[in-house]
């Protein structure tokens, strides 16, 4: 039976598991070296159990699998997990996935060496997530929270593309990302402390059909509310204007990394 989603994006539902498909196919984008920095941070190597929350299509567990560590992914969605297993199951990969939202999941004390939570964890309910984290981690094990946005005022693609979900789905709120400063979260005390705490850009390559599949993938789009004739035209819309582009083309992206350890 498929889990109720709980994501809301401005007061709306919206739900990853309408646009499992699409996910699969282009929302594994992020580059070599964005899993390398992951690595050299010790995060996900061998020798390490690693649990992944919102894994998605288990993206970061997939990536990650050569590093060596065991791999743990879970989501709401199940027809995301579907997807995942696929997928993992079709490259060889021994990954373990689960049916469940973070605030649901539950191991017993001391299991896991890393958790990670890559775009997903400003869904958490953090009242309920932190003390549980914690607690399912070993000793000075580590807590990634891991993120990565286009930044649209430094790429009219991105721009032009933002305000085409917004002329649809004017609710959306995924868009409009700007460079961040990174701080230990007040959230911490008591639980954590920051190991650390990276900021960089990083571009990303697109085809026009791969730049236009990860924007119908977006929770603006795909996984929203918008009825199927309101996507359509999107599509539509946007597809257009693909055409005006070159075929490939990079995407300036910031990401950051906030790697705590468990005190």
């Amino acid at each position: 039976m498929e889990i109720i989603n709980k994501n809301i994006d401005h007061g709306r539902a919206f739900d990853w598991g309408k646009t499992s498909a699409d996910y699969a196919k282009y929302r594994d984008i992020y580059p070599k070296e964005f899993y390398a920095k992951l690595a050299e941070l010790s995060l996900g190597v061998k020798g390490q159990n690693v649990l992944d929350l919102g894994t998605g299509t288990g993206v970061i567990p997939r990536n990650m699998h050569s590093y060596g560590a065991k791999w743990t992914g879970a989501d709401i969605s199940e027809n995301q997990i579907i997807y995942a297993e696929k997928l993992s199951k079709n490259a060889g990969m021994d990954i373990d996935y689960i049916v469940a939202a973070a605030e649901d999941v539950d191991f017993p004390d001391r299991t896991f060496d890393v958790i990670t939570a890559c775009q997903c964890f400003m869904y958490f309910d953090k009242s309920v997530v932190l003390p549980k984290f914690h607690r399912m981690l070993k000793e000075h094990g580590h807590f990634a929270i891991l993120f990565m946005a286009w930044l649209p005022e430094e790429s009219e693609i991105a721009k032009t593309s933002e305000n085409l979900v917004l002329k649809y789905n004017p609710a959306w709120t995924g868009g409009r990302m700007t460079r961040y400063e990174l701080q230990e979260p007040t959230w911490c005390a008591g639980m954590f402390k920051a190991a650390n705490m990276l900021t960089y850009d990083l571009p990303v390559h697109f085809t026009r059909g791969s730049w236009h599949g990860r924007m119908k993938a977006c929770r603006g789009i795909g996984a929203s509310g918008l009825k199927e004739s309101e996507i359509q035209k999107w599509e539509q819309e946007h597809w257009e204007y693909m055409q005006s582009l070159p075929e490939e083309f990079d995407i300036l992206h910031y990401v950051s990394i906030l790697d705590l350890e468990k005190i």
